[in-house]
């Protein structure tokens, strides 16, 4: 039997299918940075023709092709000379369970979901090739390991769809609540007390509705879909819309709300940029002391517009200062309270959202309190 090129000490050679030129260009680049020797094709049938040519070590197989799918070239790889021993890693939009299983069923050995970042395409190509060296007992053992996360991924991606389909179906409920407070805040014969307590549900309903938006967006930004869709936004109009929907929640506590706009527009998504600021203005009345003064302000600077949000509550401390943005951060430090993650998503949302647009988010010491501050980049004009 020919020796392939690992065992000739050779470069290893990785044969990459895709019908896509950008996925190709990002693969080819990020492999040859490892000096290993990459082979491309555009199409399934493509792809089949370039195994038996060049019979490399490892295939990265898209799923999604027109004429012969992923699936279907695995499977006819696994029916030529060598192909039952080549690692195949599947690369896929489609982050589902039924994807995950087909592509088990079709034979391959590992499943990365797009956009694949270069390290991790790296870290599972280094790893394939490894299994293909192991001895028997060795594969026994990591067989019975990829079988334990086979089954974790599966439940982990069905986790995924069950919660979207339950964010999905509180959007109109919700709705529905804010409607019928609307309608209630309408009729003129509402006590005050009464008034009040509508405007309460109201309140709760909206902030309810931000919960579900962000699950929605942070789904979106895993698997690459969040797309901010930029156009001028007033930010006058914005902050004050902000504000006035808060404007209950911080009378409860005697904050006011203090407003310092020296850049008046930036190029953002509207939507997007709104929700940011209502995650910030309610985390910073969350931790805001009684009748203290909470403040967003903004400025050019560098060729990019920096909105800030302020309170005088306890501060972050300089080390907690980048896992606050994660998911469901729970953070406590001695003397400076930092648990300012809230329902564990806002402030993870809010980074995916500026990140999004190419800004940055970063959390201050406000002497006293926190001040949270985003740089949004613009086009030169």
């Amino acid at each position: 039997m020919p020796a392939t090129s690992v065992e000739a000490n050779e470069a290893p050679k990785i044969l990459v299918v895709d019908d896509n030129a950008e996925n190709l260009s990002l693969a080819k680049a990020t492999l040859e940075d490892e000096d290993f020797r990459v082979v491309l094709a555009k199409s399934g049938e493509e792809g089949v023709a370039a195994f038996e040519r060049e019979r490399p070590d490892c295939v990265l197989l898209d799923v999604r092709m027109p004429g012969m799918d992923g699936f279907a070239v695995c499977k006819r790889i696994r029916e030529l000379p060598f192909g039952a021993e080549t690692p195949i890693v599947f690369l896929t939009a489609l982050r589902d369970v039924d994807t995950f299983d087909r592509a088990l069923r079709a034979g391959g050995d590992d499943f990365l979901t797009k956009p694949v970042r270069p390290t991790e395409l790296l870290v599972r190509v280094q790893a394939a090739l490894k299994l293909r060296r192991m001895s028997g007992e060795l594969r026994e053992t990591y067989d019975l390991v990829r079988r334990q996360r086979d089954d974790l991924m599966r439940l982990q991606l069905q986790k995924e769809r069950l919660t979207s389909f339950v964010v999905h179906d509180l959007k109109n409920p919700v709705n529905s609540m804010d409607l019928h407070a609307q309608l209630l805040l309408r009729d003129s014969s509402l006590s005050p007390a009464a008034r009040e307590s509508v405007q309460h549900i109201r309140a709760e309903a909206r902030a309810l509705l931000r919960l579900v938006l962000n699950l929605l967006d942070i789904s979106k930004s895993e698997e690459g879909e969040l797309r901010p869709r930029l156009a001028p936004v007033d930010l006058d109009a914005l902050t004050a819309e902000v504000l006035d929907a808060l404007e209950l929640r911080a009378r409860a506590d005697e904050i006011t709300f203090e407003r310092s706009l020296e850049a008046r527009t930036v190029q953002a998504d509207a939507d997007l940029l709104r929700r940011v600021l209502e995650n910030l203005v309610e985390n910073a009345l969350r931790h805001a002391p009684p009748s203290s003064v909470v403040e967003i302000a903004s400025r050019t600077r560098d060729g990019a517009v920096e909105i800030t949000v302020r309170d005088a509550g306890p501060g972050v401390a300089p080390e907690m200062r980048e896992k606050i943005f994660e998911r469901f951060a729970q953070l406590e430090g001695g003397e400076r309270v930092v648990n300012r993650a809230g329902r564990g998503l806002g402030l993870t949302f809010c980074k995916l959202a500026v990140e999004a647009h190419g800004g940055t988010i970063t959390v201050e010491d406000a002497h006293p309190g926190a001040l949270f501050r985003i740089r949004l980049p613009q086009p030169s004009t």
